[in-house]
């Protein structure tokens, strides 16, 4: 039985804390960015929003990469920093077409090893749980795409097609990650990883 690191008691992941530790350790009543007002003078406000959205999107990608490998799937990094080490430091404040292209390539490739089927992967954060064919960038050339939307509560998933098509993710929708077909997935698998997703994301 997984134990709190803190007092002892039952918690359901290993090396974590209990609800009530984790609740007293982040009880001070000040915000994330409070706290760096205060202790922190070296990023400019733009600069942190930049590496803060970068570490959530990072976070969520993490999430889905190990869904993915933990169900037997084989997974294959794929988006511009991956492909071009270094590039997105480069790309910023670029707006010209090839920087565009590079912008939009799918985080993921994966593969599902019964049926050989392969799929492009972009992996989304939304603490709003919503997501529609706005969001994506102008002229989306992944029409094939699958959209995994990673909230504080939920895993979906959307195709680009079916967002071209008038369809979205919101709070309310029912078009869970465990649901698509083609996919086939452990939907206990997938809950375990949405407590990740909400241990991960609560305060954000």
């Amino acid at each position: 039985m997984a134990e709190c690191i803190e007092c002892g008691s039952y918690t359901k992941f290993n090396g974590g804390l209990c609800y009530k530790c984790y609740k007293d350790q982040n009880s001070s009543g000040r915000s994330f960015n409070e706290v760096i007002e205060d202790e922190s003078k070296g990023l400019s406000d733009r600069d942190f929003n930049y590496r803060y959205s970068m570490i959530k999107g990072r976070i969520a990608e993490t999430l889905i990469q190990e869904l993915f490998l933990s169900l037997g799937y084989n997974v294959f990094r794929y988006g511009m920093e991956n492909t071009i080490p270094g590039i997105m430091e480069l790309l910023k404040g670029v707006r010209s077409d090839v920087a565009q292209e590079i912008r939009r390539m799918p985080d993921f490739v994966i593969q599902d090893p019964r049926s050989k089927s392969v799929y492009f992967i972009e992996v989304k954060f939304r603490a709003s749980g919503a997501y529609k064919a706005s969001d994506l960038p102008k002229n989306y050339p992944y029409e094939n795409a699958y959209i995994i939307l990673v909230s504080k509560k939920h895993i979906k998933c959307i195709t680009v097609s079916e967002l071209n098509g008038g369809q979205e993710i919101s709070p309310t929708s029912k078009n869970y990650l465990g649901n698509r077909k083609e996919f086939d997935l452990d939907k206990d698998v997938i809950i375990d990883f949405c407590a990740f997703a909400v241990q991960f994301f609560e305060k954000v």
